[in-house]
């Protein structure tokens, strides 16, 4: 499976950015899509993730209320949808995918198969 993350940008505080994450094979029901975040300096962060058998959503405390993830099946897309974006939001971000992944481990890097290229958000104050 291969990931195409994309939508990066810069943007300046309080505005919004769209990331879409393509895989390249339909993904299946048993699919997690996580998305990840690697600020200058820090360590790469759980952001989101979507379970695309029946669409649970999960955030990390810092984006919740600020960011959503959806996805579009025809497509086989997943969307991180940023709104009121700080500052502190910038960093490389990252899609992943795993088959087999169980939920109490969305939010380890590590547990993920396939990644994508990573794609730039930049936010000036």
């Amino acid at each position: 499976v291969q990931l195409q993350a994309s939508g990066g940008g810069l943007v300046q505080a309080g505005g919004s950015l769209r990331l879409s994450c393509t895989a390249s094979v339909r993904t299946s029901s048993r699919f997690i899509m996580g998305w990840f975040r690697q600020a200058p300096g820090k360590e790469r962060e759980f952001v989101s993730a979507y379970k695309w058998d029946g669409g649970y959503t999960y955030y990390a405390d810092s984006v919740k209320g600020r960011f959503t993830t959806s996805r579009d099946s025809a497509k086989n897309t997943v969307y991180l949808q940023m709104n009121s974006l700080k500052p502190e939001d910038t960093a490389v971000y990252y899609c992943a995918a795993d088959s087999r992944l169980i939920l109490s481990r969305i939010r380890y890097e590590g547990d993920y198969d396939y990644w994508g290229q990573g794609t730039l958000v930049t936010v000036s104050s």
